[in-house]
């Protein structure tokens, strides 16, 4: 029987104490090895050419280099899977646009039971990260030059996006190419609380359409996009000849809150035939049941390719259960939705 490798680690943080938590926390799962520590860049250029990690995790704020600095110089170089460790704050979607794969947020050292529940999603998402195609940032999306017009009439239609892993910036391709006759977009991004607010006015002051991050009673409509809050899931509901949003807490589903699964299910339940479900990029099964029930209800339904994701599970397993109508490289699909709008 052939035995599994360890995935290799790589731990850069300017922390001595931060530095040996993690590498005591992440050596506790048996599929995983801690080669190295850095605690600077610098350092880490030289363990990574040395030691040739599988996936590295970096802090956001270092001296001497930044996080996101030193993952611009060293991504053209020297491609590796990169996890972030990054407090409350913006600069880790920068390090999600230089290369990083993911990120998890950086807890209060202080509280132990907040620790523990950092390193196991850190050992999760290593593990997710070594599956990963790095480098995919590297190459300009090509867009079409003509996206085509929005066919009056489609006021009525919705348009549904999941995403996990590689997810930001996909979904970011996707909505800076829609114009404002859109018709409205409701959107799932495995995310902690806190930073989809960022994500959503990030995305907002770069892009044409409106984005926000969801509140119950957000009204569905043409030229705004709607985002998940991080632990609450979202539905869209009729609210008498409006569409609307409603958030709630509760239980994860399909190992999520929020869940693609749960937004799919009530895009099929309440717009039928009448919606477009995407799915991209992310690791596990979110999304697909949803996005089948979408598909059996009469939507259409878009699944990226395997060549232009990060992670290519979500999209996989929804298009090896009959779930994806079409699949395309993500820089063609806002042309495959202008498509579709265009026949009404």
């Amino acid at each position: 029987m052939q035995i599994r490798r360890k995935i290799r680690v790589l731990i850069v943080d300017d922390s001595l104490l931060f530095r040996e938590t993690l590498a005591k926390g992440i050596s506790r799962d048996a599929g995983l090895e801690v080669v190295g520590t850095a605690s600077d860049p610098f350092i880490a250029r030289d363990k990574i050419l040395q030691l040739e990690p599988d996936v590295m995790t970096l802090d956001v704020e270092m001296p001497r280099m930044n996080g996101i600095e030193f993952l611009r110089r060293l991504m053209p170089q020297y491609p590796i899977p990169v996890v972030m460790i990054s407090g409350y704050s913006e600069n880790v979607f920068e390090a999600l646009n230089a290369g990083a794969v993911d990120f998890v947020a950086k807890p209060n050292m202080a509280k132990l039971q907040g620790l523990e529940s950092m390193i196991n999603e850190l050992i999760i998402k290593i593990k997710i990260a070594s599956t990963a195609k790095v480098g995919h940032w590297k190459r300009e999306l090509g867009l079409p030059m003509s996206l085509g017009r929005v066919t009056p009439g489609t006021a009525d239609r919705v348009i549904a996006i999941g995403a996990s892993t590689g997810g930001t910036e996909a979904i970011f391709q996707v909505l800076k190419s829609f114009s404002v006759e859109i018709p409205g977009i409701v959107i799932v991004q495995h995310m902690p609380a806190g930073f989809t607010n960022m994500y959503a006015k990030r995305l907002n002051n770069s892009c044409a359409i409106e984005i926000k991050e969801a509140q119950t009673g957000d009204v569905v409509q043409p030229g705004k996009a709607l985002i998940a809050a991080g632990d609450y899931h979202m539905k869209i509901k009729k609210s008498g000849s409006k569409l609307t949003v409603e958030c709630q807490t509760g239980e994860k589903v399909s190992g999520h809150c929020p869940s693609v699964d749960v937004l799919f299910n009530s895009v099929a339940d309440n717009i039928g035939s009448r919606a477009i479900g995407i799915i991209l990029t992310g690791m596990g099964g979110d999304g697909a049941k949803g996005l089948l029930a979408m598909r059996n209800r009469g939507a259409k339904t878009i699944g990226q390719d395997e060549q232009s994701c990060v992670v290519y599970g979500m999209p996989k397993v929804a298009f090896d259960i009959g779930a994806v109508e079409k699949q395309y490289a993500l820089e063609c699909i806002p042309q495959a939705v202008y498509s579709l709008l265009s026949k009404g």
